[in-house]
């Protein structure tokens, strides 16, 4: 199992760095070509928008998955550490039905108004609106890939 959380974090990890690498790659040319060339390129802005919102949703689920996305830690040091692993199991669990509801949420608004056509690329906001729903998939993947984790792991004083 372990493999498989591994290769998930890498393919989340390959994905949020291509999106950066296409918002970096997209605003560049369109400075190039603004500023340089006095011609700007008028899908660059969408374009760059569209790769942050999916960059920003494979990296929610990358940080969870390593332990590094924002937690009130102030809460969760004040706890014995007994109740520290029910406290986290709690968390995954709570992020497995958050991410099932932002994926959800994502298809609705996507079917709503995915119709519309962006202006400045031409294509419908579908494909934009629908990074809700694919960071909602992911952030549920790695939930669930954290609860399995948790019952791995379970201590052999007797306490879970």
């Amino acid at each position: 199992m372990q493999r498989v959380e591994i290769a998930f974090m890498r393919l989340l990890a390959g994905l949020s760095g291509i999106s950066i690498l296409v918002v970096f790659g997209v605003v560049f040319a369109g400075s190039v070509s603004r500023y340089l060339f006095s011609a700007p390129l008028q899908w660059s802005e969408e374009v760059a928008k569209y790769a942050m919102i999916y960059g920003c949703m494979f990296g929610v689920a990358y940080a969870y998955l390593q332990g590094k996305q924002i937690t009130f830690s102030i809460v969760i040091d004040t706890v014995p550490e007994k109740f520290r692993r029910k406290i986290s199991l709690l968390v995954d669990v709570a992020t497995l039905v958050l991410g099932g509801i932002l994926a959800y949420a994502g298809l609705i608004f996507a079917g709503k108004r995915g119709g519309i056509v962006a202006s400045g690329i031409g294509i419908q906001m579908y494909w934009a609106q629908i990074a809700i729903t694919v960071g909602g998939i992911c952030l549920v993947i790695a939930a669930i890939l954290r609860i399995i984790s948790f019952f791995k792991a379970v201590p052999t004083g007797g306490e879970a």
